[in-house]
């Protein structure tokens, strides 16, 4: 049984240099319709689980094939952001509440410049 602060789900978030472009290529060859978004982010959607695709400017400062992103979405963030400030992952300052796009969130990198992110919708 999973509890009330477990792991909802995990999404992908893949580098992208054109959004439109890159909805519409998901919806014809993946069957994964427009959820949300804009230029610079977007999901697409396909039974209930979410591909986010994020625009880089694939330069020095911005590559497009840099780490990947995985986003860890969770029914209540506040244990696991208390752990991870405890276990010195992430700095107090990097747990965002009410972010304008509706979550509250952390992230961190990995070794190898893998961001992950832990995420609760508000």
């Amino acid at each position: 049984m999973e509890s009330k602060t477990g792991i909802k789900g995990i999404e992908p978030v893949l580098p992208s240099q054109d959004i439109e472009r890159d909805v519409a290529w998901h919806k014809q060859h993946t069957g994964f319709e427009y959820a949300f978004g804009d230029k610079m982010y977007a999901g697409v959607k396909r039974e209930g689980q979410f591909i986010h695709l994020q625009w880089h400017a694939d330069n020095e400062s911005d590559p497009l094939l840099g780490g990947s992103v995985i986003k860890i979405f969770v029914h209540d963030i506040e244990p696991y952001a208390k752990e991870f400030i405890d276990r010195g992952t992430i700095e107090t300052e990097k747990y965002q509440r009410n972010t304008p796009w509706g979550t509250h969130e952390f992230g961190f990198h990995d070794l190898n410049g893998n961001a992950i992110y832990f995420v609760q919708d508000a």
